[in-house]
């Protein structure tokens, strides 16, 4: 019996995931692909960003059908959400090509793949692979598990880094689960710098998995897709830190906020207030869309650590509401909240 093939992309926030799947999308060569994001926070951004690729085939239908599934970690809600999803999904199975599954940056991917034995999903799909996506610029700079000797000295000097234990077990896990390593944000780095990162991962991961550098999400759907892994049945070749456990337990102190400002604004003022934020708090994540002041077309913002990127996706629609619309992931937000409040 043909199976659905699923690939699962996973790998730390702000890696890059959804640049790679919009790019995806947009070069699927006439392939049907329907797509579960797993965004965190209330807002989908994921989602609405993803939609706005507008890939159709011929006859003017949409052939992406992209689900978000917002009601937190997907590998935490796979009987609540993922299941029944899928089997909705599978009603449908002669209308999709192949499943596209963007876990969120705090998702592990191995509770995730073990829903594909159970025998309603099993019949009729199989994990074709798993893609995690590395930000290189982050591991060149020592950060998310990039040089582990200063973690533990961190982590010995200051308990409040304990979070960085399970963000550290997530990454590798992440990194145990993958099929195809994709390094995003290389443009950074040196070359030496990036042979050091790419010698650092090869260490990491099992042997034949190959690392490429990915720029802006652009690279052949042949690479992503095609694996054949069947990565349900391969489980044992794929050692987690939670293997023991019937749960896990995410970082209590990663939390969401939602930032909602009706009114206009200028981009630069918006961004500069993010900066200092960013410079008080911990925060790793910053994702949305802005009204900007005069401007007809919607504004994208997206932030790592520092680092921020906008650019303009498509023109507002007329029956849409302006505002800008940010989801902030990081730790203690509680400040945080009360800063933009005042």
């Amino acid at each position: 019996m043909h199976k659905i093939p699923v690939t699962v992309i996973t790998g730390f926030l702000g890696a890059g995931k959804t640049t790679l799947l919009r790019h995806l999308l947009q070069n699927n060569e006439g392939r049907r692909i329907a797509v579960i994001v797993n965004e965190f926070g209330e807002v989908g951004i994921d989602g609405d960003l993803l939609r706005s690729c507008q890939v159709c085939d011929d006859d003017g239908m949409e052939s992406t059908n992209i689900i978000e599934l917002t009601n937190g970690c997907l590998c935490c809600t796979v009987q609540e959400e993922f299941y029944p999803t899928m089997q909705e999904l599978l009603t449908k199975k002669d209308k999709i090509d192949s499943i596209v599954i963007e876990t969120s940056g705090l998702a592990l991917p191995k509770p995730l793949i073990q829903a594909f034995k159970w025998q309603e999903i099993r019949n009729h799909a199989t994990v074709d692979g798993v893609i995690t996506v590395v930000d290189a610029d982050a591991l060149a700079k020592g950060k998310l598990v990039g040089d582990l000797q200063a973690l533990e000295t961190q982590r010995a000097n200051d308990p409040s880094l304990d979070h960085e234990s399970s963000i550290e077990e997530l990454f590798e896990d992440q990194l145990a689960c993958a099929d195809l390593v994709l390094l995003t944000k290389t443009d950074l780095l040196e070359d030496k710098e990036l042979t050091t990162v790419k010698d650092w991962l090869e260490t990491e991961l099992r042997t034949g998995i190959k690392v490429i550098p990915c720029h802006q999400g652009e690279i052949n759907s042949n690479i992503l897709l095609g694996f054949n892994a069947m990565v349900e049945d391969d489980l044992s070749n794929r050692p987690s830190h939670h293997d023991t456990e019937e749960d896990h337990d995410h970082d209590d102190d990663i939390e969401s906020r939602e930032l909602f400002i009706e009114n206009s604004v200028n981009p630069q003022e918006l961004l500069s207030t993010l900066r200092s934020f960013v410079e008080k708090s911990e925060i790793y994540r910053i994702k949305g869309f802005v009204n900007v002041t005069d401007k007809p077309m919607r504004m994208v913002l997206q932030g790592v650590g520092d680092r921020f990127e906008t650019f303009f996706d498509r023109l507002w629609k007329p029956e849409e509401k302006r505002a800008t619309k940010l989801v902030i992931i990081g730790r203690n937000l509680r400040d945080f909240q009360r800063e933009i409040n005042n």
